[in-house]
């Protein structure tokens, strides 16, 4: 016992001063390739064992022969531990190149493709974890890229929406003072007329701007949405009689959601104003409420021959206007309603209705097309669920 004791000791002894001296050397390498850093493994384990196997021999006395057997086995054993730690080093290498090479496409519109068959399950979850980041920056970037699309459709339809009103205004205001104007009342109601639309204008872009900037403030309450649809047709019923459209209302369960009741009141009354205003005379504007599953769908349904199935997906876009089909028509006497025209009033629906966590969506319906939004349904309130 006391002889393997011993033993050991010398071997230790003899592989922690080559640890001892390779320690340094293995430093050296830490930023070098990982073929040189298993290289360098393999070495200073070789060498260890070397070393206590030689210091071992040297306090048994052993001949020259058996010291030379040992050396060989020893040897032996040294190619046999270096030569798979080069192989796989390379191969780790290979592996590694491969991946810096294909990282370099992460965003590129060609996409990045993770290496196939990586050497190590380490970069197999890199490449996987590249090929995600990848994925989520080309849709941030598809994003952006709508983002800006709509923006300058935005920019240049509103530019040339101000630019129309306030050269009637110049004009008028001109006949107004040179005193050539026939009927200066007529001019005034009109005058009028365009300073609502342009107010109407500046807050719809006022409410776009607090939607984007996530400033909404909402009140929640429970409210009915029978209560909800019956003011909103009470105050779209002016236009659609100016239209000779029939509004109706028959199809309204009454609903309970928690909503901004003022914010709400705006979504059914954008939907309305771009029903009615999309409709030709004597066509109907249908609303309706209905119960699915835990939500709450409110709908507006409208006679514009429908939308095509391109422009579905952008109705509720920033500045959209579609086909002219869509296009807002000047109500009889030119009032305006409070509808700017300017391609701001789906967009306000749409960003209402996420801040209520909810959605917006738009579908053809035969004779035109349905827009819905999907509210949360309230919970009970806790009498009734205790009385059930």
């Amino acid at each position: 016992m006391n002889d393997l004791l011993l033993i050991a000791a010398l071997a230790a002894l003899g592989a922690g001063t080559v640890g001892l001296l390779a320690a340094p050397a293995v430093r050296l390498l830490r930023r070098r390739t990982v073929a040189a850093s298993l290289s360098a493994v393999a070495v200073v384990a070789v060498a260890a064992m070397t070393a206590g196997t030689v210091t071992v021999a040297q306090a048994m006395f052993l001949s020259d022969h058996d010291l030379g057997v040992v050396m060989a086995v020893v040897g032996m054993s040294a190619v046999a531990a270096l030569v798979p730690a080069l192989l796989i080093g390379r191969r780790v290498v290979a592996g590694s190149r491969a991946l810096v090479d294909a990282a370099a496409t992460v965003g590129s519109e060609e996409g990045f493709t993770a290496p196939a068959d990586p050497p190590t399950s380490e970069l197999a979850a890199l490449g996987e974890a590249l090929a995600g980041t990848s994925a989520r920056l080309a849709e941030s970037q598809r994003r952006e890229r709508a983002l800006e699309a709509s923006r300058r459709e935005l920019i240049a339809w509103i530019s040339h929406d101000l630019r129309t009103p306030l050269a009637g205004l110049r004009a008028m205001a001109e006949s107004l003072e040179d005193g050539v104007a026939e009927d200066p009342a007529r001019y005034h109601r009109r005058i009028r007329v365009e300073v609502d639309r342009l107010t109407g204008m500046v807050d719809d872009l006022f409410e776009l701007s607090r939607i984007h900037a996530g400033a909404l403030t909402l009140t929640l309450a429970r409210v009915s949405a029978y209560d909800l649809v019956d003011e909103a047709l009470a105050g779209a019923q002016p236009l659609a009689r100016e239209h000779g459209v029939r509004l109706v209302g028959g199809g309204v369960a009454p609903e309970a959601v928690e909503v901004d009741g003022r914010e709400m009141t705006r979504v059914l009354g954008n939907l309305l104003v771009n029903a009615i205003r999309a409709t030709p005379a004597d066509g109907t504007v249908a609303v309706g409420a209905r119960r699915e599953g835990g939500d709450v769908v409110l709908s507006v349904s409208d006679g514009c021959g429908g939308i095509p199935e391109q422009d579905l997906p952008r109705v509720f876009d920033t500045g959209w206007r579609g086909a002219p089909a869509r296009t807002p028509r000047a109500a009889p006497g030119g009032h305006s309603h409070g509808d700017s025209g300017a391609g701001l009033g789906l967009a306000i629906v749409r960003g209402i209705v996420e801040a209520h966590a909810g959605r917006a969506a738009v579908r053809n319906v035969q004779g035109g097309c349905c827009f819905e939004v999907v509210l949360p349904a309230a919970p009970a309130p806790a009498g009734a669920a205790r009385s059930a």
